[in-house]
This record gives C-alpha cells, sequence and structure tokens, in this order.
C-alpha cells in the first residue's frame, strides 16, 4: 500500500480507527473533517472549564478497540486511561423501584430479589445462554457482507438457529424474566441502536450480557478522549488530519471515485472511506442517478432510529448519584409508541443522567460537575416542531430531574448547552437526526445494510454505524477493521 492514496470523509470514531489502520499499512492518509473537532458524535464540548461527552458516554467491549491499538503497535488502556465502574449504573423505575446493577452476580441476585424473588437467578441463565450465543456471532460480526451469498457461510448456518427472526428482543427477555421491570432492565440497552426492545431483534440480546461479562468503563476525559487519541496516534503513523474543510462532492472517472473536492480544493484519491453519516452523506456528496440501490427516494423510504434531546448543563457543587442513572418512564410503552410511532414528545419521558465526576472530577473546575442529560425521542417529523417545542420541553425535563433526585437544580445551573434533533440535522449534517442511523430490523442489517465496500461506487468503502455491523462504538470500531482488511486487499490487487 506504499504511497497510494486514500481520503477519509469524515473524523468520528469508525474513520479515526480506519485511518489508524491504512497509515500503519503504509497508506498515503488524509482524513478530512468538516468540524474544527475531531471524534464526529464521539467528541466533546469544553464551556468554561466543564468539559462533556458531546454523544456516547458508554465504553463497552474494549476488546475490539483494544486489538486494534495492538495492531499498530499501542496499548489502549495506556494511551487513554479507563476506570471499569460499579455499579455500572442504577435503573429507576417510575412504577417504583431500582437496580443498582453490577457485575456480580451474586449481588445482582440480591438486587433482584428486591424487585421479584421468583427472577433470582434467572441473570445466570441468560448469561450463560448469551455466553455461547455471542460465540457464535462474533465471526458475524467481523466478517463484512457484501452479497446475499454471504449469508450461506458456515458462520452464519452455525449461528442462525440463535435468530429465532420472529422474537423481539422484549420477547426473549420474557422467556428468563417474569417482572416486566427486569424485561426492561436487560433490554434498554436496545437504546444504544436507537430501538425499542420490543422492535429490536431478539439477537441483541447480547448487549446487557456485554456490559455484564465485559464490563462498563469511563476513559478518563470522557469517550471524546479515545476520538482524540486514536487521531494523536493516526498522525504519529503518518496521517495528515484537515479540519474545518467540508467534502463538497467527488471526482469521478466512471462509477469510479478519483478524487475528494472540499471546501479548499480537490484531493486525488485511489479509495475513499466514508464516515459521515451514511443517508446525508449520500444526498450530499453522490448524485442520485449514481443510486439505485440508495437513490434519494429509497432512502426516505428506509426505516431510521429514533433521535436525542440532550442538555450538557455545568452546575455548582456535586450530586449524589452514580456515574450512569437510568430512569424508565410509568408508563414504558407509551413513552416508546410516543417515539417510534405517534411522533410526539411525552409528557412523562424516560431519560439518562450521566454524573460522572463522581468518577473524573477533572471534567468540571473545581466545586462544580457536569450532568449530562439524554432525552430519546422521535427522529425528524412534521409532528414536533423543534423551534417552537425545544423551551417547553427543556422546562418538562428540568422538572422531571428535580422530581428525580435534584430538587434545586435550576438555582445551580453555571454552564447550559442544548442540542435538539433538528440541531443534529442541520448542524451536524445527520439525516433526520436519527442520530443511531439507519434502524436495526432485519431488513436493514448484513447485507442489506449499505455494504462496507460500498456497492454503488467503485473505490468507496463506508465506516461508522451506517455499515455493517452497525451502531454503537464497539461494532464501529469493528467497521474500521473490516473496511481497512477489504482496501488492504483490494488495493494490493490493483497494484
Amino acid at each position: 500500500m506504499k504511497n497510494q492514496k486514500i481520503v477519509v470523509v469524515g473524523a468520528g470514531p469508525g474513520g479515526l480507527s480506519a485511518a489508524m489502520q491504512l497509515a500503519h499499512a503504509g497508506a498515503d492518509v488524509t482524513v478530512v473533517e468538516r468540524q474544527n473537532y475531531v471524534g464526529g458524535r464521539t467528541s466533546a464540548i469544553e464551556i468554561d472549564g466543564f468539559r462533556f461527552d458531546r454523544g456516547p458516554t458508554f465504553f463497552l467491549y474494549p476488546r475490539v478497540l483494544e486489538e486494534i491499538f495492538q495492531s499498530v503497535g499501542r496499548d489502549l488502556m495506556n494511551e487513554v486511561p479507563m476506570r471499569r465502574l460499579d455499579p455500572q449504573y442504577r435503573l429507576t423505575f417510575g412504577v417504583g423501584g431500582k437496580l443498582d446493577c453490577c457485575p456480580d452476580m451474586d449481588r445482582m441476585d440480591e438486587e433482584i430479589r428486591t424487585l421479584s424473588p421468583h427472577d433470582v437467578g434467572s441473570l445466570r441463565r441468560y448469561m450463560d445462554d448469551n455466553r455461547g450465543k455471542l460465540e457464535r456471532f462474533r465471526p458475524i460480526l467481523e466478517s463484512p457482507f457484501l452479497s446475499p451469498l454471504h449469508l450461506l457461510r458456515s458462520s452464519v448456518l452455525r449461528a442462525a438457529p440463535k435468530v429465532y427472526p420472529w422474537r423481539s428482543l422484549g420477547g426473549e427477555l420474557q422467556r428468563y424474566f417474569r417482572d416486566p421491570r427486569l424485561v426492561i432492565a436487560f433490554g434498554f440497552q436496545a437504546k444504544y441502536l436507537g430501538m425499542s426492545p420490543f422492535q429490536c431483534p431478539s439477537l441483541f440480546s447480547i448487549l446487557s450480557h456485554l456490559e455484564y461479562e465485559y464490563g462498563v468503563f469511563h476513559p478518563l476525559g470522557g469517550c471524546a478522549a479515545v476520538s482524540e487519541k486514536m487521531a494523536e496516534v493516526a498522525q504519529q503513523l503518518g496521517a495528515k488530519l484537515r479540519l474545518g474543510q467540508e467534502v463538497t462532492g467527488f471526482g469521478f472517472r466512471g462509477k469510479r471515485v478519483t478524487a475528494v473536492d472540499t471546501s479548499q480544493g480537490s484531493l486525488p484519491a485511489d479509495a475513499v472511506v466514508i464516515n459521515a453519516d451514511f443517508s446525508e452523506a449520500m444526498r450530499r456528496m453522490v448524485p442520485d442517478r449514481l443510486r439505485k440501490r440508495w437513490s434519494d427516494k429509497k432512502l426516505a423510504k428506509k426505516r431510521y432510529s429514533c433521535s436525542t434531546f440532550m442538555l450538557y448543563l455545568g452546575i455548582e457543587g456535586s450530586v449524589d448519584l452514580p456515574h450512569h442513572n437510568i430512569h424508565i418512564a410509568k408508563d414504558y410503552d407509551q413513552n416508546l409508541l410516543d417515539i417510534e410511532q405517534r411522533h410526539v414528545l411525552s409528557e412523562d419521558p424516560s431519560f439518562y443522567l450521566q454524573n460522572p465526576c463522581i468518577t473524573d472530577p477533572g471534567l468540571a473546575p473545581a466545586g462544580h460537575s457536569v450532568l449530562y442529560v439524554l432525552v430519546p425521542v422521535s427522529h425528524m417529523h412534521p409532528n414536533i416542531d423543534w423551534n417552537r417545542e425545544s423551551d417547553p420541553f427543556r422546562e418538562r425535563i428540568l422538572d422531571r430531574l428535580e422530581q428525580f433526585a435534584l430538587p434545586d437544580l435550576r438555582s445551580r445551573i453555571r454552564v447550559e448547552h442544548r442540542i435538539t434533533p433538528a440541531d443534529w440535522q442541520e448542524q451536524h449534517h445527520i439525516y433526520r437526526g436519527a442520530t443511531f442511523n439507519l434502524a436495526h430490523n432485519l431488513g436493514q442489517m448484513l447485507h442489506n445494510r449499505p455494504r462496507n465496500r460500498f456497492e454503488e461506487l467503485d473505490g468507496v468503502y463506508l465506516v461508522g454505524g451506517g455499515t455493517h455491523p452497525g451502531s454503537g462504538l464497539p461494532v464501529i470500531y469493528e467497521s474500521s477493521r473490516i473496511t481497512s482488511k477489504l482496501i488492504r486487499r483490494d488495493l494490493q490487487a490493483l497494484a
């Protein structure tokens, strides 16, 4: 790959990870990023000494990124120190009850006993079953799906008995747990994919298994610190980083992309890696006439994840809460319907609250804390006008937080930032503001998802949540590994 030119569009976690691997392989790599910072959604917001993660805050299954760092001669845990959390998070239920979730099965049995004595022991059975399930699915998650014929691989056929395509994640969990609160406790992780557990395929029961088996980590400095370190390592390996440059389109020879056009000129390319939001990147960068499978009309008909309403609060004083807190609405079913089908804002929404300074006090000035608030909401829809709804919804969420555990919250706020679905769409170029990309229903997975070697153009590859294997940091990193291997093989064949 010596001196072969590869342009990476977007400095999100998938693009940065690919840049590391490809630069280490000897390619001439340039990363072009529209924003003036790296990380995409996995970046930092810094205001007056307060530092917030913009997007992901849970760092799960570090094995994938550890192996990528090892492949380029680095040690992830030395480069980005991390702390394993215990408890992993606190779950509270609007109908009553709470769980302090931890990796110790004896302690989890005692937590479960307080909610449902009949369910004690069920988590161990669930973990045992999903341990085998993950082993069967790992080869699928680590391999490209470039054709329907890839469904005939032995790894797929071996995993097929574990799929149960007719069963949702919620339905799968009901086979283990009687108490509906426990079904939610081990199914809310579907929100990492932007989906309801009752719409998400049952195979994603492996998500909660990953948390309990391998831990929930906090990188010091936040998840954004991982992105920043990957950018640093990529540059040390020879990659060039161009921030504040927007990609405006591509140069073509037939259907082969030969150059990347930016706001500051054109870059020749033997291969292009797109790490931008897939649907929005297609609409902005690739002429519709060159896209049949992924035309604008067909993109509009695809299913998309939910979006998120975000509040980033720098407050005075400390907070007596765990690092991660998930509150489940009293009428959870109605909340899910409001998000996914009715496309309205719930009166009583579920929310996630991060209190990271309990683990990492350096994220705020002395005597202060940062709070990160995420509320799952509908992606952009005519039913919701965020110009009108943003301020009232903020007040609703602050009311809920004050009722939840922070009665004097408003008086303690010193810094505030807000992101709505409209902001995700307009400022961050995310199609419909769907922060978790294309939905992960069975019709939009494996070969039915945009492929790592993009099938409609030559010399174009994809990384990130919009391609296989899907959303969530571990699989985004895995997408970069799959794609980097494809590029190395393809360019060597052309050499």
